[in-house]
């Protein structure tokens, strides 16, 4: 599989020439060069992880493939027909195995409402949280995304993330609202979490790829 960051929290994976993209949203710049994508995964449904202008241009080059998300989305994106899954959900879309974990976002404030949010495991090797810190138990993770800049996270609390699940590697995502500093600092609080288990941090700016 070839996992490629874009800004923020919009991640893109390829795999036998389909694509499978997650939460494009308002700090992700117009995704170009798309190839073949089957399906698209909404965490949830704040802006910064989906856009009707990103869907709709999606959707116009691929029409009538599945967008996926949990319930919030399916209300916050009534135009558009999402498909709504759950916490434990399994699926197929092309030769990509998706499983859906967590259930709510993370608490920003208790002034806030707390919303809908699935993390996604993708082929049993690859996982994104959302806005959470939603485990996917059993699952033995090549590949982590760990979110690392956003109001309702401490940096500690991310660590104790990747040092639960343990990932063999680990890269940094939802960093859009971290300035150069914060993010360098960011990025080697979780390299040190994820060394703890033997694993290793993958350095990612918008536009670069990795493999698994």
């Amino acid at each position: 599989m070839h996992v490629t960051k874009h800004e923020h929290a919009c991640l893109r994976l390829e795999r036998e020439g389909k694509t499978l993209i997650i939460d494009p949203g308002t700090f992700t710049s117009p995704l170009e060069d798309l190839h073949d994508v089957v399906a698209v995964v909404v965490t949830h449904e704040h802006p910064d992880h989906w856009t009707s202008q990103h869907l709709s241009s999606i959707l116009d080059q691929f029409p009538n493939i599945p967008v996926y998300g949990p319930e919030g989305v399916v209300r916050a994106a009534a135009g558009f027909d999402i498909r709504e899954v759950s916490p434990g959900d399994k699926l197929e879309a092309g030769p990509f195995s998706l499983e859906f974990f967590g259930g709510r976002h993370a608490v920003i404030h208790e002034s806030i409402p707390v919303i809908d949010n699935v993390g996604v495991l993708v082929d049993d090797e690859f996982y994104y949280p959302g806005d959470s810190y939603a485990v996917p138990e059993g699952a033995h993770v090549k590949l982590l995304a760990a979110p690392v800049g956003a109001p309702w996270l401490k940096i500690g609390d991310a660590m104790d993330f990747v040092l639960e699940i343990k990932p063999q590697r680990v890269f940094a995502t939802h960093d859009m609202t971290l300035s150069a500093a914060g993010l360098s600092m960011g990025r080697e609080r979780l390299s040190w979490a994820a060394q703890q288990n033997g694993g290793d941090f993958v350095a990612l700016d918008p536009g670069d790829s990795t493999d698994i």
